[in-house]
C-alpha cells in the first residue's frame, strides 16, 4: 500500500512539473526516466533526481536500470550530505543486485558514508566501526584495485581515533585514582591497537599503573615486554631505574 502511494505522488509531481512547462520523460520509458534522473542529477536538482531514480525503482525493479537507479539513489543522498540515507541506498544496492557493475563502487561509498559521520572520539563510535569493517570489506573483495591504499589510510586513522578513546579513558581513571579501571582501557588499546600510535603510551602508562598499585612482579614483566617492543624507546633508562627499584 505505501509502495502504490509512494508511486502515485512521483506520478502526481510528474504531471505538476509538466503542466508547469518543465519538459519530462514518458513515464512508460524506463530509459528516459533514468535518463532524465542522471540530467538532473547533473544540474544538482536532486529532488528531482531522486524521483526519476525512486519511480524506476518502483515501477520497473526488473528493467536494466533498476540497479543504476539504485546507486544513484546513493549518490543524490551523499552530494546532499544525507550519509546515513547514502549508506543505506548503497548498502541496499549490494543487497538486492549483488551482480551489479556498481557493486564496488557502492561497497566503497558506503564505507565513505560512514566515514564522513565518524564522530570525535569521545561520542559513540557506531559509525566509525561500520565504516572500519566496509573499508576491510572492500580491502577483501578487491585487493587490486587503485582504492585500496585510500582505504587503508582511513582504517589507520579510524583506528587511531578508537585507540585515542581507550587510552583518554584510561589515562581519565588514573587521575581519577581509580587504577584498576585504568589498567582495563590501557589493556584496551595493547591489546586491540597495536597499530596505532597509542600501543605504546598505553604499554608506558601501565608499567606506571602497576607500579603504584606496588603490582611489581606483573610491572617487571610488562617492562621486559615494553623494552622488548620497543629498543629504541627513549624510555628505556627511565624504565631501567623503575626495574632496578622495584629489584
Amino acid at each position: 500500500m505505501k509502495k502504490i502511494l509512494l508511486l502515485n505522488v512521483i506520478l502526481c509531481s510528474i504531471i505538476i512539473a509538466s503542466c508547469g512547462g518543465t519538459k519530462l520523460p514518458d513515464s512508460t520509458n524506463p530509459e528516459e526516466i533514468f535518463n532524465a534522473g542522471l540530467k538532473f542529477l547533473e544540474d544538482e536538482d536532486y529532488l528531482e533526481a531522486k524521483q526519476m531514480f525512486e519511480l524506476i525503482i518502483l515501477q520497473y525493479p526488473a528493467s536494466q536500470f533498476a540497479d543504476d537507479a539504485q546507486y544513484y539513489q546513493g549518490e543524490v543522498s551523499y552530494r546532499r550530505e544525507e550519509f546515513i540515507m547514502a549508506a543505506f541506498n548503497y548498502n541496499r544496492l549490494r543487497r538486492q543486485y549483488p551482480g551489479s557493475p556498481f557493486s564496488k563502487d557502492a561497497l566503497f561509498k558506503s564505507a565513505l558514508s560512514y566515514y564522513r559521520i565518524s564522530p570525535p572520539y569521545d561520542r559513540d563510535q557506531e559509525n566509525t566501526r561500520k565504516a572500519i569493517e566496509a573499508f576491510q570489506e572492500f580491502q577483501y573483495l578487491y585487493p587490486d584495485d587503485k582504492l585500496k591504499q585510500d582505504a587503508s589510510d582511513k582504517i589507520q586513522e579510524m583506528r587511531n581515533k578508537l585507540a585515542y578513546r581507550e587510552y583518554f579513558t584510561g589515562l581519565l581513571y588514573r587521575k581519577l585514582d581509580s587504577p584498576r579501571s585504568s589498567v582495563i582501557y590501557f589493556d584496551a588499546v595493547i591489546n586491540n591497537y597495536q597499530d596505532t600510535d597509542y600501543y605504546e603510551p598505553a604499554f608506558f602508562s601501565k608499567i606506571e599503573v602497576l607500579i603504584f598499585m606496588k603490582k611489581s612482579k606483573e610491572a617487571e614483566s610488562i617492562i621486559i615486554a615494553y623494552k622488548s617492543n620497543f629498543p629504541k624507546s627513549d624510555k628505556i633508562p627511565e624504565l631501567d631505574k623503575m626495574l632496578s627499584n622495584i629489584k
